[in-house]
């Protein structure tokens, strides 16, 4: 029998009760190892979490919990090739793949790490300037931020099992917050190494970074008041976890990050021979493939002007033949697997969806497998979808595929474009094309209420840009409505989530105090 991953919980490694959940390569289809949460003592190990790594991360300066980080990482990097291994055996990645969710976690510890040392000896942030509640100014309020006294429960997708941690865990320890993880069990393995490698360092106070293998039962009832949840994953389990009575009934503070329908709009006046057109290309192409499309922040609806529809079909159904699709361990192969069978159920049964409003302008179906066998392997090669009346095809305005598949949709104007994209109800990400930067610029503007982050390419940045789907720790990952309303990353930002504001009002003495 494979091997049992233990959780970390309490302050202690510890086995689940039962043979578990095996974890699976989506290639062979092997069995790889097995996750357990059952009979653990939820209860005492979050307390433990909260009163003994709490108080001693606390006890430290920003600039202490900063350098911590800066030894995580440290850690992390040592361990490099490890994770690789187990990316390629457990989400059935390809090496470029990989190095987006693992290389992506290494970078985010790194930034947090840099932009702890600005926040210097300090052990709570202060929030504005004083202001007098007085006339003779005597009496005034000073604005702070105090780290929480609770914990951070994450619980995670499973597209990205290393920087779906780390983009969380980072701000939270540099707040003075200590984690749980409960990674998705399709790929728990990665996650659990992470946290495995941290903890027998001996880097962070022993309960500061706790994992979670298996099932979620139980979870949500362990949280108290001034804990915080932070949640990634499908649109129809956020709404379940928000009627939970630890939401609905003690508060607590809870953040979102659920389905996203991301447009790609051409603007107006783009040739076909433009460097615009060939940047939207390019771009779509890649965010359809990365990851086998298996990203909160890709591509799924592609808006050009209708005269460019059918050049727009052609060029990126041009880039998408070029594409290997099949086994990862195989050096002629470009993209490579789904995490698992169901997985590819769950994306064929969505794509037959969205055929069933659109013409199917690039057919993956068709294209051949690279050394893998079809019937055991959960590879899918991309396949772009076009619908020529975006204003009747509804399906794929209000469904998300979360594979390789993306449609392509024609506007009229830049108006129609803006109202086509609003039909997403929200997303994490658009981006724009173009080389009119003012008209550029009015448009990001106008579609920034609807979206987390605006991703603007002109010519001058098309060769350097951070990408449409990365998402980089400086800037703010989230986004409104469909997305789930919450935000994350954004530089300091950030630590907003792990920390509580509150006024403090006194005289001007008490407020230098608390400003010093």
């Amino acid at each position: 029998m494979t091997e049992l991953l233990q959780n970390f919980i309490g302050g202690r490694w510890v086995a689940g009760q039962g043979t578990g959940t095996s974890l699976f390569d989506p290639i062979t289809g092997n069995e790889l190892v097995r996750v357990s949460s059952a009979g653990l003592d939820l209860i005492s190990g979050f307390s433990f979490a909260r009163k003994e790594a709490g108080q001693l991360l606390r006890a430290m300066t920003y600039a202490q919990r900063a350098k911590l980080l800066e030894e995580v990482g440290t850690v992390l990097q040592a361990n490099r090739d490890a994770y690789y291994e187990i990316a390629t055996a457990n989400s059935g990645t390809v090496k470029s793949d990989s190095a987006v969710d693992i290389d992506g976690a290494l970078y985010t510890v790194a930034t947090f790490a840099k932009l702890g040392k600005t926040l210097g000896e300090r052990r709570h942030l202060v929030d504005g300037d004083s202001v007098s509640l007085a006339k003779d100014a005597k009496f005034l309020s000073q604005h702070l931020q105090v780290p929480t006294k609770g914990l951070a429960l994450f619980i995670n997708a499973f597209n990205f099992p290393a920087w779906g941690l780390w983009e969380k865990a980072a701000p939270a320890l540099l707040s003075g917050v200590p984690v749980v993880v409960k990674p998705a069990t399709s790929t728990a393995w990665l996650t659990q190494r992470m946290v495995k490698d941290v903890v027998d360092a001996g880097v962070l106070p022993v309960g500061a970074l706790s994992v979670v293998c298996g099932s979620s039962a139980g979870l949500l009832d362990a949280l108290e008041e001034f804990d915080v949840l932070s949640f990634t994953g499908s649109a129809d389990t956020a709404a379940t976890i928000r009627r939970h009575p630890a939401i609905a009934q003690r508060s607590v503070r809870i953040n979102i990050e659920a389905d996203s329908i991301n447009s790609a709009l051409l603007m107006p006046n783009c040739a076909i021979d433009s460097p615009s057109f060939e940047s939207l290309v390019k771009e779509v192409a890649r965010e359809m493939t990365v990851k086998s499309g298996q990203k909160c922040t890709a591509i799924r609806r592609i808006f050009v002007p209708q005269e460019l529809f059918d050049s727009a079909g052609q060029a990126i159904s041009a880039r998408l033949s070029k594409i290997t699709v099949g086994n990862p361990r195989n050096e002629t192969v470009r993209m490579g697997s789904l995490v698992s069978r169901d997985q590819l159920a769950t994306v064929k049964e969505g794509l037959a969806m969205l055929k069933s409003d659109s013409e199917v302008l690039y057919n993956g179906e068709a294209q051949p497998l690279v050394d893998v066998d079809p019937a055991v392997a959960s590879c899918m090669a991309p396949t772009l979808l076009g619908v020529r009346d975006g204003d009747a095809g509804g399906k794929v305005h209000d469904h998300e595929v979360f594979g390789p598949v993306a449609t392509l949709i024609p506007f009229r104007n830049l108006e129609h474009a803006q109202q086509l994209v609003r039909r997403g109800g929200g997303s994490l990400v658009v981006s724009l094309y173009g080389s009119d930067e003012t008209a550029l610029a009015a448009t990001a503007v106008d579609l920034a209420e609807c979206h987390g982050r605006v991703h603007v390419v002109t010519p001058e940045v098309s060769a350097i840009h951070s990408g449409h789907g990365n998402v980089m720790p400086q800037s703010l990952h989230g986004g409104p409505g469909r997305a789930g309303g919450g935000e994350e990353l954004g530089g300091l930002r950030a630590l907003n989530f792990y920390h509580r504001r509150a006024a403090v009002q006194g005289a001007q003495g008490v407020v230098d105090s608390v400003r010093s």
